[in-house]
């Protein structure tokens, strides 16, 4: 067949355009890591926000990574979560890893997430003060749990004998709760910032956040197992990155955090905003960890019971990821 300009151009041409398609093709992009984020609850501002607002606003993207967030019911079943790999990291009140540590479990904390105790007590309507539960009961989730520790160091700080001048019952979650103090079963609830939400429904008011009883306490931490501290370092890194830029939007942006934490959690506006206020004060800006106050954390738990034997106290805890630079 004859050549004619027109097919030998259309040939030169297309060979150059694939010849410098082929030079100049950039590399694949890196496939985001994917990283499960367990929270203890779903139903705690302090808790999931950062998270939330996180995968919204893209931070874990920024960082090549491709994160769920993953509830669970507690700090137990948080914890069989990370053990089994359902979560890579757990979020969670800080007094999990000192007793799970005692019970043999592999975990340590890697960072601070609320520092002091952002936990409410919220009280019935006939309750003026504090002084007014003497003689009542106080709801918490189960005897042993961080709220049954909080009633219990509230007592003491008021003077009073359990079950002689107050009782402290194991009630359940927030809906039950919201039961028994509309039954008037009990006069007052020991809860995370979800006391914002009783608050929402007219159950009750908070009366006090509990860091007035607990000057030195550590609310919430993140936490991993020892293996994968060693194996996926740079994940964990990474992961607590994106949290830290969820925790300064937070702080700076009220109205949007807000509504991206009521969407997520299913919480009222009103709640949320309640709960924002709790918490905007105690979010740690690097993760660092007062050791302090896990000292005075330990110390509590062993005089409460809790904890049955004093490890080193470094044995909760690594400093390799803090301060997190964001």
């Amino acid at each position: 067949m004859a050549t004619t300009r027109r097919s030998f151009l259309k040939t030169v041409a297309g060979g150059t355009a694939a010849v410098t398609v082929g030079a100049w093709r950039p590399r694949p992009a890196r496939a985001a890591t994917p990283v499960k984020v367990g929270c203890v609850v779903l139903g705690d501002l302090g808790i999931n926000a950062p998270t939330l607002i996180g995968i919204e606003k893209g931070f874990f993207k920024q960082n090549d990574l491709d994160a769920e967030m993953v509830p669970f019911k507690g700090g137990p079943d948080l914890l069989k979560g990370v053990l089994a790999g359902a979560a890579d990291i757990g979020l969670t009140g800080a007094t999990d890893p000192l007793v799970f540590r005692e019970r043999g479990t592999g975990i340590r904390a890697l960072a601070t997430i609320l520092e002091k105790n952002h936990f409410t007590l919220t009280v019935g309507p006939q309750i003026k003060k504090v002084e007014d539960l003497k003689g009542g009961s106080i709801g918490v989730t189960v005897v042993g749990s961080t709220t049954w520790v909080f009633a219990r160091m509230l007592a003491k700080k008021m003077g009073w004998e359990p079950e002689k001048d107050i009782k402290i019952v194991g009630v359940g979650g927030l809906d039950a709760q919201a039961a028994a103090l509309r039954r008037g079963e009990t006069q007052a609830c020991i809860f995370g910032d979800a006391g914002s939400v009783l608050e929402a429904q007219g159950v009750g008011r908070i009366l006090m956040r509990l860091d007035e009883v607990t000057p030195k306490w550590i609310s919430l931490v993140a936490y991993a197992t020892d293996d994968l501290i060693k194996t996926k370092r740079d994940t964990l890194q990474r992961t607590l990155r994106s949290l830290f830029q969820g925790h300064k939007f937070f702080r700076d942006n009220a109205e949007e955090s807000i509504r991206i934490a009521a969407k997520g959690i299913g919480w009222p506006e009103t709640a949320t905003r309640r709960a924002y206020d709790l918490v905007k004060p105690l979010l740690s800006v690097d993760g660092r960890m007062d050791l302090d106050a896990m000292k005075v954390m330990q110390d509590t738990l062993l005089d409460l019971g809790v904890l049955k034997q004093r490890l080193p106290l470094d044995q909760h805890y690594t400093t390799e990821f803090v301060p997190v630079k964001i």
